[in-house]
């Protein structure tokens, strides 16, 4: 197979030792722990074969600052308490607010 392969013009190598790998997107990040990766390289392209479990990690919403200032201001909070509830309410500024005022 691999005389074959070589008489194709094609070049195949495992990498080693890889330890993860990150696909990151706007959604968020799918990440393959403990990948077998595997180089094949045709007419001058590589391209690379990725095996293992993944999993997939949601991004975090961008918080803004004035969004921080204005939910400390509604509920009476710190900013650091304001950043909290917004990452736990995924940005939502309402929500975070009625967090707050709840508590």
């Amino acid at each position: 197979m691999k005389a074959m392969m070589k008489k194709l013009g094609m070049q195949v190598e495992p990498i080693e030792n890889v330890e993860s790998i990150v696909i990151k997107t706007p959604k968020g990040n799918y990440i393959f722990d403990s990948a077998e990766v595997t180089a094949m390289t045709m007419q001058g392209t590589t391209t690379y074969q990725v095996v293992g479990d993944i999993r997939f990690e949601p991004a975090a919403p961008e918080i803004l600052k004035e969004d921080i200032t204005m939910v400390a201001a509604q509920a009476n909070v710190s900013e650091e308490k304001a950043k909290e509830a917004l990452v736990a309410t995924k940005g939502d500024i309402a929500e975070a607010i009625m967090h707050l005022s709840s508590s």
